[in-house]
């Protein structure tokens, strides 16, 4: 909707984890240093932790585009199934027919088939993505898939994705094998402050326009404290900022603009101090607080979501006016072309009305002066 005012190629701030976007913080780039290690080396675990909406599943993905050709890879973003389910979506992901079968049938052909890749030279991969979803069960049960192995290495390798709280959950002395399996292990932290305008740029400048707004003083702090530095809120804040600065006509985004998009958002009882001395108080509705992070972002994208479907039924009855004015400017153009070809029929009748009491007044001149004549020839 406001790309094309602002100059850019497409929407900056998607929510979508796209590796186009993706912004290497030192955090960013030291957690995918560590996956790219993990992946060449065939490390057997690989933990990747970090807040929700910390771009964990972006590095993924950045990750999965640049595996080489010589690797199979299964991927589970559904986690809160049982162990047996967990194996049967893995069986699926590679290709293996999963349907009607028990655990034992499932982990034989897994097996089998992890063989047949690696005599065959390829590099089998598991990612398992929002894994603080597995039970403990299932959590052993990926561990127990790091025991299928040749004489002399792994036969798969598998990527554990989630929240922070994975980490207390493989902590728990039930699991301590499968932590002692984990040779690689990093978690993703949110950005700085610096980090985040660095991030707000770096994604406007990757759609073409890194200039294409101007941020007035204390801009970037309000985003920051209002974001935390989790990029999936940043994008959130920044889009409405975006929407906002396109409603108004304005490239300029100031203070008050992010005080309204954080009064939309928002929903915690909290509180924005003050930028700058003198500058004004802001709090944000009061609501109940939720418990954990990822409430609160469910909670924000939630109204965000609101807020688009406002938007989208309102650019819909505004298409249907303009097709309606549409519609009516062109019944208007064709009764003004309708009355201009009338105005030319008037116009050409009107002549030949003139030409008509031109003739006649021609005639009778002639009609009178002969008769003149003939009364000039008689007295005569």
């Amino acid at each position: 909707m406001y790309t094309e005012f602002f100059g850019l190629s497409a929407k900056p701030f998607e929510l979508l984890p796209n590796p186009k976007f993706l912004y290497l913080s030192k955090g960013h780039r030291k957690a995918l240093s560590y996956l790219q290690y993990g992946v060449q080396e065939h490390a057997g675990f690989t933990l990747l932790t970090g807040e929700v909406g910390s771009g964990k599943t972006t590095l993924v993905r950045d990750i999965i585009n640049k595996i080489s050709s010589d690797t199979t890879l299964a991927m589970i973003f559904n986690t809160r199934v049982d162990s047996q389910q967990l194996i049967g979506m893995i069986n699926d992901d590679f290709g293996l027919e999963a349907e009607g079968k028990d655990k034992v049938a499932l982990l034989r052909e897994l097996n089998d088939f992890l063989l047949a890749e690696c005599s065959s030279g390829r590099q089998p991969i598991i990612i398992i993505d929002e894994a603080q979803n597995l039970s403990a069960d299932a959590l052993e049960e990926i561990r127990m898939l790091s025991n299928l192995e040749a004489d002399n290495f792994k036969l798969v390798q598998i990527i554990l994705v989630g929240q922070p709280e994975l980490k207390q959950i493989i902590a728990k002395p039930s699991l301590r094998q499968l932590r002692q399996r984990i040779s690689i292990s990093c978690h993703l932290n949110p950005l700085n402050r610096e980090e985040t305008e660095e991030y707000i740029f770096h994604r406007l400048a990757t759609v073409g326009n890194r200039d294409c707004v101007a941020f007035m003083d204390g801009v970037f702090d309000m985003i920051y404290r209002f974001s935390g530095g989790i990029p999936r809120l940043i994008n959130l804040i920044c889009d409405f900022l975006l929407l906002s600065a396109f409603v108004e006509e304005t490239r300029d985004i100031d203070l008050e603009l992010v005080k309204d998009a954080v009064n939309e958002l928002s929903f915690e009882e909290t509180e924005i101090q003050p930028i700058a001395a003198g500058s004004e108080r802001m709090t944000v509705p009061k609501q109940r607080v939720p418990s954990t992070m990822d409430e609160r972002l469910a909670q924000i994208e939630e109204n965000y979501a609101k807020l688009n479907a406002s938007r989208s039924e309102k650019e819909a009855i505004l298409e249907r006016l303009s097709s309606q004015g549409s519609i009516l400017e062109y019944l208007i153009n064709q009764q003004q072309n309708q009355f201009s070809q009338f105005e030319d029929q008037l116009k050409k009748i009107s002549a030949q009305i003139d030409r008509l009491r031109q003739m006649i007044l021609v005639d009778g001149k002639r009609s009178g002066h002969q008769e003149t004549l003939m009364l000039e020839t008689r007295v005569k």
